[in-house]
């Protein structure tokens, strides 16, 4: 064959395949879309940030459910952040069922999760876990509705000025006393600047990791973050509010510089990292009188601009790999022994005004009694979701600060958080080692499982990202671009 003749021939296989490869590249496109959700419960309902909880009297800030969704052409995911303390799974089902009766969204690819502010209401109160379940599957069908052509990149960057690890090594033998008539190793929350203390018990995670959403064209349309820090707090008693979770999350769409009048609107969202044993004091000085809410104020206006500055340094991509996966992990629950019995059995027969060994010795007696007499195992969600080469765990529990720092580590993913609190909420999750030392997070009725969960729950948790990794997820991502 003549080469004149090869060249005409390979011209005209060229013509012929490369609008199929065209066509083929040009169906991969990203859809994203999101939305808000008006979750304030009537007052009256009662606030659940303590020990004994009271009625809302006034709103100081409204609470909403975030949502964002992600469909790439073969496979979805989705996300509701809700503003308030913990989200039992009754509720967020119900949300569920709505939603998959509702739409074609597959729910189960739908992490759900609260933000842990202290001023809120029960979720499951019979006034209100039928409404907030109603308003969240609200909100995720009007972020269905407002998908659009987007792009995303993610990212991450360090803040540690905001984030102190609560529990501490103590030499004060009466800072260590808990309710079971014994002492700990570690105090959580020592007195501020106090002589007694050594050290902290434990790590931070200075991390605030983020995913930004824009439309095709560049304009920001949502932006999820993720920080480890419990709540900052500092409100007036009786008042419902977002804490410093909501002031972020309008807060970095005024540093995006959003069109307030665009439609859809800009949704900022914050959730909880792994913050079981982290929160916003400084124990080594003295305490700092501050007005209400200003703390949060000046911890949210800090995050945000962090996570402002980071965006210039953050790769977008038109279309990413998405993935869910889902398993249930049965726990044994913690039981106490004939000995334990016995003691708060004594506690509960002495007049309330009487001395003490613990203040909450009578709220553990109670706490102690329903373990006893409570199911013997419960079955807690886990989750993992895959955004190109990003893998984010989903833990319904408060989760310690190292367990997520593992995760990060031994994740099949480029980069990698943890959203708390997440599609449950079943109370603390120490790890053995902390365990062992005792402490308010380890004490049964405070942790309700196994010794050993965070284990088990971190092997559960590594698995499902390696069923949704595959071995090269940054090229299958590059590849994409």
């Amino acid at each position: 064959m003549s080469r004149p003749l090869q060249l005409l021939i390979a011209f005209v296989l060229v013509l012929s395949v490369s609008p199929v490869l065209a066509a083929d590249d040009a169906e991969k496109v990203l859809r994203a879309g999101a939305a808000t959700s008006n979750i304030t419960p009537p007052l009256g309902e009662r606030i659940r940030g303590s020990f004994s909880p009271f009625p809302a009297t006034n709103v100081h800030d409204e609470l909403h459910a975030r949502c964002l969704v992600l469909d790439n052409g073969t496979s979805r995911v989705g996300f509701v952040i809700c503003d308030n303390l913990g989200i039992g799974r009754e509720v967020l089902d119900q949300a569920r069922e709505y939603i998959n009766a509702e739409t074609d969204f597959p729910a189960e690819n739908i992490l759900m999760a609260a933000t842990h502010t202290h001023s809120a209401t029960s979720s499951g109160s019979e006034k209100y876990s039928g409404f907030l379940a109603r308003r969240i599957a609200d909100g995720f069908r009007r972020a269905i509705a407002n998908m659009q052509p987007a792009r995303i990149g993610w990212g991450g960057v360090d803040e540690p000025s905001e984030v102190f690890n609560r529990r501490w090594h103590v030499t004060n033998p009466d800072l260590l006393k808990n309710p079971f008539g014994g002492a700990d190793q570690v105090r959580m929350n020592p007195p501020r600047g106090n002589a007694a203390l050594v050290r902290p018990a434990g790590p931070i995670d200075p991390e605030i990791s983020f995913i930004s959403v824009q439309t095709a064209d560049g304009r920001p349309l949502a932006l999820l973050a993720n920080y480890s820090l419990h709540y900052v707090g500092g409100v007036n008693r009786g008042e419902i509010s977002a804490d410093y979770f909501g002031i972020f999350s309008k807060r970095i769409g005024e540093l995006l510089e959003v069109d307030e009048e665009a439609v859809p609107p800009f949704v900022g969202m914050l959730s909880n990292g792994t913050s079981g044993d982290i929160n916003n004091i400084n124990f080594r000085e003295p305490s700092k009188r501050m007005e209400k809410y200003e703390k949060m104020r000046q911890v949210a206006e800090l995050v945000a601009r962090r996570v402002h500055e980071a965006c210039g340094q953050v790769e977008y991509h038109n279309w990413v790999p998405l993935g869910s996966a889902s398993r249930d992990l049965t726990l044994r629950v913690r039981k106490p022994d004939e000995a334990m019995l016995e003691y708060f059995a004594e506690v509960m027969k002495k007049p309330e005004d009487a001395p003490k060994h613990h203040r909450y010795e009578r709220s553990y007696a109670r706490r102690v009694q329903a373990l006893h007499e409570g199911p013997d195992e419960i079955d807690i969600p886990l989750q993992a979701v895959r955004i190109g080469d990003l893998g984010i765990a989903a833990i319904p529990f408060e989760v310690f600060c190292e367990i997520g720092l593992e995760i990060k580590e031994k994740s099949p993913f480029g980069d990698a958080f943890t959203i708390e609190l997440a599609n449950d909420s079943r109370g603390y999750l120490p790890t053995p080692r902390q365990h062992e030392l005792g402490g308010y997070e380890t004490w049964m009725g405070t942790n309700r499982v196994q010794l050993d969960a965070s284990e088990r729950i971190t092997e559960t948790i590594l698995e499902l990202m390696h069923e949704l990794a595959p071995r090269s997820a940054s090229a299958e991502t590059s590849s994409a671009n």
